[in-house]
Formats: C-alpha cells, structure tokens, sequence
C-alpha cells in the first residue's frame, strides 16, 4: 500500500502522521517539541516517534513504504517575522530612483543592494528603452562574490518580461547564483510590490535549501526515498526543488495546511476553522471545500507581498501565550510566547526549588519578575556588546530566574530592558506562567511538570487574591473569550473592512455582553451580569483543530451559537493537510486594445503577440497557455493533471448606454493534480527531477 508521511513543523510542535495515500486513512499521529535552533531535530524527532505509534496501534509501517513525504514550514514565515536577512542584490529596470527616493519607497525593498538599469515598458509592453546589458553586466560581476542571490524586477515585466529574462539569463552565465525574475511569482501590477516579493524570495532561497537539504537527510537516516514536497501558502503542494526556487510562495505554509487538514478531517465544505497552537490562534474559512484565498497578498514581517495565500486571521494567542497581570488592563494573555514553566521545569528541576522560594516571600510590593525565567535562544551571528554576552553565558549552564538576575545585578531595571531587547532579537526566551500550566492545575492536561505549573499559579492568584484553581479557571476562561472575540472580529473585518473594538465603545460593549453577559470590567474578577443582553450566531459550523481545543473551544461555540466538531487527529490536523493538497498552478494572459479598428495585443509569460480581434488572441492563449500550464504542474510534482479557464472581459458603457466600449480581458488557466507517489532508484525523488 502507499503511504505518505507529513510533517508539520509549528512554533511548539513538529507534527507527523502516517497515511495510507489511496484510502485516505490515518494511520497514527504523533508530536515532538519543535527544536527553533535546528528544526531537523524536532523533524527526527516527531519521524520516530509516529513510526513507533503505527507500531503499537497494530499499524506496523516500514519506513521504506513510504511514497510521500510533504512538509508544512514556518521557516519562510519566521525567517521573514524576525527580519533574518541574507546579502541579495535587487537588480530593477526601467524604474525611476528619483520618484522611489522621493516617495520613500527603497525602505518597502527588502534589501540595500538596489541596482538601476535602464530599460523596461509600459502597459501595453512596448519598451521604453533599450535594456543596458552593459550596466547589468558591470553590476553583476562587481557582486557574484559578495551576495547570496540575485532579484530581478522590470518595469511593468508582467506585460513584457523580455528584459527581466536576458538579466535573468546573464546572472546566471556570469554567476551561477539563484536568481529570480518578478513576472515568475506574480502578474499583478505593482512595480515596487513585485520587487518587494522578488527581492524577499531571493533572501529566502538559501535557507529553505538548507532546511530541504537537512530533511532529506534526515529521511534518508529513515531509509526513506521518497518524493519531498512542500505545501504553499494557498494549501497546495509542490515539489521540494520548485519550492526551493520560490520559497516566498511557503509563507503561512503552515496556516494553509492547517486549514486543508480541517476539510480533510471534518469532510465538511462550508465550515470556519480554528487552529490554536502553542503560538498563535489562525482563523479561517472554508468554501466548498476550498480555503478562501488572500488576493491582495500575504502580509508578513511588515512587508506587503503579491503572493497569494490562505486568507487567515492570526493572533498571538496560544497555550504558550504569556499570563500576567497588567496594572490597567488586569489579567492579559499574549500575544507574547513564553515557554511554560511546566515544560521549562520537566528539563530544570531546580525551577521547583525556585518557584517554592518565590512562593514563600513576604507579599511587600509585587515585583513582576517573579513566577518568570529566562533560557537561551537561538545562537548570536555576530558578536554581541560584553553587557548582552555576560547576560547570555549566566544563561549558558541552565535557566535563570529573571527575579534574582534583577536582584543581584547593579543595572537593575536596567538589565530587565536589557533581557526584553535580547528577547526581541530572538537570543533567549522568556518562561512564564501560561494557558497550559493553567491546564495542567485543572488536570485537563498532564504532559509535563504539574507542581511547577501550580507553583506559578500560586504566585499570580497570590496578587489577585483568589486560590489557584480560580486563578486557571478564570485564564480559561479569558482565553476562550478572546478567541471568540478574534472569530468575531475576522469575520466582520471580511463584511465591513478594519474593526478596531479599542475606539468603539458600544461595539465592545455589545460584544463583552454577547460573549459573557456581563458589562465590561477593568479589573482581574468578571462584572456582574449587564442590564442589556444581546447574542451572536454563527451560521457556518466551527471546526477546531490543534492538541488543547477540547479545553478552549466548546464554549467558544456555545457562545457563538454554533456547532462544533473537533474531528479525530486534531491535533495533528496541520500533518494532515501537510499530505492532503493538491497541486495547483495558475498563469494569467491579458488582452489590451490597442486602436480603435479592434487590434489587441496578448501578453503572455513568454512575450507579447499581437491580432486582428479580440477572439482571436483568445484562441491563441487557448491553445498556448493550457500546455504551459500543465507543464508547471508536472514541474511541481503533479499527476492526473486537469486545467480550468475562466475568461473576464472589461467592458465599459459609453454614449448614454448605447456603446459599449472594449476595455481588455483576463484569463486564467488553472492546472491541478494529485502528487505523484513514487519512490526513486537513482537516489533523487521523481517528482524532483
């Protein structure tokens, strides 16, 4: 039988199961903690441990069984969130740099390295001057031996791509560096866009090829020859070495495949998914059967890109989210991740001894360093100031309580600002009381160290003056208010554009009273219950997926008047979808008029051709686009392969309605396909070839 393996890596967990690939059946799940120093760790990890649970559910796979491999990332994601950026030179043509200075816009680039050439066209992909291949080759050598890769970005390229493809083409005679071209990743419009998205995907190139190149060992480690795919931020898949070539495309690969594994599991159409991770909560929606995609392009890291992906509502709210108590707000989960102190404690027992003596101090004034401790992070890539080193290597034997560094350092509130500024930088983490350990005293999860989470919880519900059990009750039931709130607010954000509660306050008002039936409170105890009720219902079913929903989300729904499933393997849904995609690939061709006695001019991904009529350059993207394509999805991995067009034409009403004025059209050419299972003989996947 065929299997496929898909791996999900999140920011707690790496996910893995085991499918039968024909019957489309679960075989086993099974998680380990996500390693952010070395993914491949936590990859090996989550590997051996779903193989050993097949085992024991009477399920036996050899590993040399398996087809498939897909993986969902956050690498893109992550890479691009924590402004991890290599030496890209971004090669533009026929761009102004005076009107791109004057208007700020080289900080939207994504790289220092800007070079002008002249050259490029306009709308109707007429060129506006020759390309200056001597510039581009002066500029090229000057950088083969300093930068990682190359970006290309021409001036309206998408009507006429002829001038980004010869720059294309001397990069990689001159270099043999990766290099990409704008009109490969998007045929939007939007010149400083398209060079932001190219120039992001050049950064990414090389880390991608080291986590590919990391996978495939691993899976070779597993005696494992299967084919390697990736799942895109739309939720389909392509091979490895595609998705190598535009990594941009695997932002919120993750969230994508959260939401395919929720239509695979739950087998329901119309539904709105939740996925709560250890990080974040993703929000999104599913129409007949398919995710709702973000046409206008995915945001991340503050860059604004042209790739389309998953429309998704994400919000820093987790089991992982930071617990504490703000002096105005009361108690306030996230968006900050911490590591739990029940995690944190089940590899430092001296954490107990830690939390204990916190526990016994006289309650002078609060310090709001107690209950928190500080690990180290991902390593330092240059060297560090000696006052951020000496912070990191008392870090370096084991975690340290953020209290006693306060207490025992000369800065003071100084060296806290100092942990937040390393913190941000992603050098340590911080460890906290959190919604799981408020599950761990509850007894609702155990998978870690108990006394260390009622430690922690003894410590806030101290300065709260409630017990311990009130305390996680109430961090409950706040976490499933604000993941009601979220729902609500992504779902009126797509009705009615940005809603903003904070400057609304008979919007909050009414919300607080649909989700509690209390009125709103500052303080850390619930109100009483309000004058005025109201309720909301959600119309579509909720499916909630990821290992902690059974604790959060049923009251979601009831409150929401909706139904909830929570389907088998939820919380391995994102592994799931990871193997569940297909394989989809889309161009667009456009026809522009060019005079008034009906000639048109067609552009495609190869150039621009000219006709007579309209109809006929509809006949010829007909014939040309459907076999380019197919060709990409095969390129991709994809077999059994179907190709849809839809055709849209512009048409305006002139003369007082009586003419009708031919603007342009667009059509779109869609080839979808399963992967293709296959295993290999000369030691490179099939569908990478």
């Amino acid at each position: 039988m065929g299997i496929a393996l898909g791996i999900d890596t999140g920011g707690t967990y790496t996910d893995a199961v085991l499918v039968e690939y024909e019957a489309d059946q679960v075989l086993a799940g099974a998680k380990a903690l996500t390693t952010r120093h070395d993914l491949v760790i936590g990859i090996s990890g989550a590997m051996a441990a779903v193989f050993a649970a097949a085992a024991q559910e009477g399920a036996a796979v050899d590993p040399a069984d398996v087809t498939l491999v897909a993986l969902s990332t956050t690498l893109a994601t992550n890479t691009l969130a924590e402004r991890q950026r290599g030496s890209v030179c971004l090669l533009l043509i026929g761009y102004d740099p005076a009107l791109m200075r004057q208007y700020d816009f080289e900080h939207e680039l994504a790289t220092d390295d800007v070079v002008y050439l002249a050259g490029g066209h306009d709308g109707l992909g007429n060129e506006l001057a020759p390309l200056d291949e001597a510039a581009a080759r002066a500029a090229i050598l000057a950088r083969r031996d300093q930068v990682e890769a190359f970006a290309v970005s021409g001036y309206f390229a998408v009507r006429n791509p002829a001038h980004e493809l010869r720059v294309q083409a001397l990069v990689e005679e001159l270099t043999g560096l990766p290099v990409t071209c704008g009109h490969e990743l998007t045929s939007q419009l939007n010149a400083v866009r398209r060079a932001t998205t190219v120039a992001l995907n050049a950064h990414l190139i090389l880390p991608l090829r080291e986590l590919m190149a990391s996978v495939r060992e691993t899976l070779a480690r597993f005696e494992i020859s299967a084919p390697l795919m990736v799942v895109k931020g739309d939720g389909s898949l392509v091979a490895a070495d595609w998705a190598m070539r535009r990594p941009i495309e695997t932002i919120l690969s993750g969230p994508a495949a959260s939401v395919v594994g929720a239509w695979h599991l739950a087998g329901r159409q119309d539904v709105w998914t939740v996925d709560v991770g250890g990080t974040t909560t993703d929000i999104a929606a599913l129409r007949d059967g398919w995710p709702i995609l973000n046409r206008r392009g995915a945001s991340v890291g503050g860059w604004r890109t042209m790739v389309e992906a998953v429309d998704v509502h994400t919000t820093g709210l987790g089991g992982d989210s930071h617990v504490r108590f703000d002096k105005l707000d009361g108690l306030r989960i996230g968006p900050q991740r911490a590591v739990p102190l029940s995690l944190l404690a089940a590899d430092a027992p001296t954490v107990i001894e830690e939390l204990e003596r916190q526990v016994e101090l006289p309650r002078g004034r609060w310090e709001d360093s107690l209950g928190e401790f500080v690990v180290l992070g991902r390593p330092p890539q240059r060297r560090l100031d000696p006052q951020d080193q000496e912070v990191l290597d008392l870090l370096a034997a084991a975690p340290q309580s953020l209290a006693l560094l306060v207490s025992r350092s000369r800065a003071g509130s100084l060296l806290r600002r100092r942990v937040t500024d390393l913190e941000n930088r992603g050098l340590l983490r911080r460890a906290s009381f959190t919604p799981t350990d408020a599950l761990h005293v509850l007894g609702r999860f155990s998978e870690w160290n108990v006394e260390a989470a009622r430690l922690g919880a003894t410590l806030l519900a101290q300065r709260a003056g409630m017990t311990a059990e009130a305390l996680c009750e109430l961090v409950i039931e706040r976490f499933t208010q604000q993941a009601a709130t979220e729902l609500v607010t992504k779902i009126l954000e797509d009705e009615i554009g940005p809603v903003e509660w904070a400057h609304d306050a008979a919007g909050a008002a009414l919300l607080r009273r649909a989700l509690d039936g209390r009125a709103p409170t500052n303080g850390a105890r619930p109100a009483g219950p309000a004058d005025l009720g109201c309720s909301l219902t959600l119309r579509w079913p909720l499916v909630a997926i990821g290992a902690p929903v059974a604790a959060y989300l049923p009251q979601v729904a009831a409150t929401l008047h909706t139904q909830l499933i929570i389907p088998p393997h939820a919380g391995v849904a994102n592994a799931v979808g990871a193997v569940s995609g297909s394989i989809v690939q889309r161009r667009q061709a456009f026809i522009s008029p060019l005079d008034d006695e009906g000639t048109v001019r067609l552009h495609l991904p190869d150039g621009v051709y000219d006709f007579t009529d309209v109809e006929a350059a509809v006949a010829h993207a007909e014939a040309i686009m459907p076999d380019h394509v197919i060709a990409l999805a095969q390129q991709a991995g994809a077999q059994h392969i179907e190709v849809r067009t839809t055709r849209h034409d512009q048409i305006a009403i002139a003369k007082g309605g009586v003419v009708e004025v031919y603007l342009g059209s667009e059509l779109s050419f869609t080839a979808a396909g399963r992967p293709s299972p296959a295993r290999i003989n000369d030691g490179e996947p099939a569908a990478d070839a």
